[in-house]
């Protein structure tokens, strides 16, 4: 189990402030949370890959979301910004974590988690399946609402000896892997799913595609079957493992790898990680490790 330190979010006038847990929060006795946005995304001794577009991502969805349930003064009143600038503070300047912000309702009421967790092993490829029944996102726009549901496709791809459930969409196109965006190459131009098809908003895929813009890349947005990927080179993206390369995909298309594209693509990548903000208190910084535990959750 990888240690993770799960704190809540107090808002108030001195700036609000992030206190650890101790109430179990995913014990059986526990009341159900429903998510309403969720956002993560991995540190590696201290640099991120395009965290504004993150924090974006995180604030937008926020900010939509309570307006859709009728939270908005709820959700203003806990200070989403300061509390994402709190949770950047407590991330460790050192070794691989994977952060995770939360915005969720909780007893009928709202409020923001931020969870420090160590780094899962992260790989260079990854299997696919095509999830065959029918799309279980709800909000398939929003990063948080169909987690549960992204999680339960997971879990169902791997019974079937793979990694990862590729959605399709109402028509039958590739939409999104159940925690990843797919790309596949078409001769020299890399493609994916036209904006028609509905998918979450990838970090990962618009820095790819900022990379391919720069270096004279072609791009093309398509909507295509899984059977149209036939022999083609395919990437699934996400936060965690950046680039993966599709080695096999179940009762699906068969896949290929030119030599040496993904390895320098990744290196592309990589490289455009960025140093975390400096936690505005040296001392409260150095003193992260001694609030650290190993959370049930």
């Amino acid at each position: 189990m990888s240690a993770v330190t799960t704190f809540r979010w107090h808002a108030g006038a001195a700036g609000g402030r992030l206190h650890v847990r101790d109430d179990g929060d995913l014990a059986p006795t526990t009341a159900p949370a429903t998510i309403l946005a969720v956002d993560s995304w991995l540190v590696s001794d201290g640099r991120a890959l395009a965290l504004g577009l993150h924090r974006t991502r995180f604030l937008d969805a926020a900010a939509e979301l309570a307006e859709r349930r009728g939270l908005v003064a709820e959700v203003d009143a806990l200070a989403v910004e300061d509390f994402w600038d709190a949770a950047i503070a407590r991330i460790p300047r050192d070794g691989a974590w994977f952060p995770r912000v939360e915005l969720r309702v909780h007893r009928q009421a709202a409020e923001l988690l931020f969870r420090l967790r160590e780094a899962p092993q992260r790989h260079r490829g990854v299997v696919l399946a095509t999830h065959h029944g029918a799309d279980p996102r709800t909000e398939p726009w929003v990063k948080g609402p169909d987690l549960e549901a992204m999680t339960r496709l997971r879990t169902e791809a791997q019974q079937r000896d793979a990694d990862e459930a590729v959605i399709l969409s109402s028509a039958g196109w590739v939409a999104e892997g159940s925690t990843s965006c797919l790309a596949w190459w078409s001769g020299d131009a890399l493609c994916v799913p036209s904006i028609d098809v509905p998918r979450i908003d990838s970090v990962t895929m618009r820095s790819v595609l900022a990379l391919a813009t720069a270096t004279g890349v072609d791009v093309l947005h398509d909507a295509v079957l899984p059977g149209q990927l036939e022999g083609l080179e395919i990437w699934a993206l996400n936060a965690l493992h950046g680039i993966r390369i599709v080695t096999r995909w179940v009762d699906g298309p068969t896949t290929a790898e030119l030599p040496g594209r993904l390895d320098s693509w990744r290196a592309r990548l990589d490289s455009l990680r960025k140093p975390l903000p400096e936690p505005p208190d040296a001392a409260e910084h150095a003193t992260r490790a001694s609030d650290r535990r190993i959370d049930p959750a």
